[in-house]
């Protein structure tokens, strides 16, 4: 950024993905402008996941989540996708849905009610004592960066 420059330059905004299940969803809040675009907008979506470890700091959070959505009464699956950031936003329709979120190897699983005009909302909290380096980097990483040391 240029001294003495009146305005920032608007913050990219995170992308809108589409599913191969047809389910829209959009992942994103890491630092202080996006998560306060993604608190803004959540409202508007059928459904708001937040991931985070327990005792870390609040939209901090980017590592990979593998989440999978499944219509918890007649087992569709809705959403298989990958999130990256503190928060995924899905435009589900009103319902009951199981959702898993998978950090490396430990998942964790929710179950979420949408109902029309209110959408769900949800929060996973892997433990503080989760080794989520070793969990979600190849071994072969992990012996690589140690060595180097």
């Amino acid at each position: 950024m240029l001294c003495g420059q009146a305005a920032a330059a608007p913050a990219a905004l995170p992308d809108i993905r589409m599913a191969p299940e047809g389910t829209e969803y959009m992942c994103g809040g890491v630092g202080r402008d996006e998560q306060a675009f993604m608190e803004m907008v959540s409202p508007r979506w059928g459904a708001t996941l937040e991931f985070a470890v327990s005792r870390g700091p609040r939209g901090q959070f980017d590592e990979p989540v593998a989440v999978r959505v499944v219509n918890k009464y007649n087992g569709e699956q809705v959403l298989d996708a990958t999130a990256h950031g503190p928060y995924m936003l899905a435009r589900l329709g009103p319902g009951t849905y199981d959702v898993q979120a998978t950090l490396g190897t430990l998942t964790l699983t929710q179950t979420l009610n949408v109902a029309l005009g209110a959408p769900g909302r949800m929060l996973f909290l892997w433990p503080s004592n989760f080794d989520i380096a070793a969990a979600t980097h190849p071994p072969q990483a992990l012996a690589q960066s140690q060595s180097a040391r």
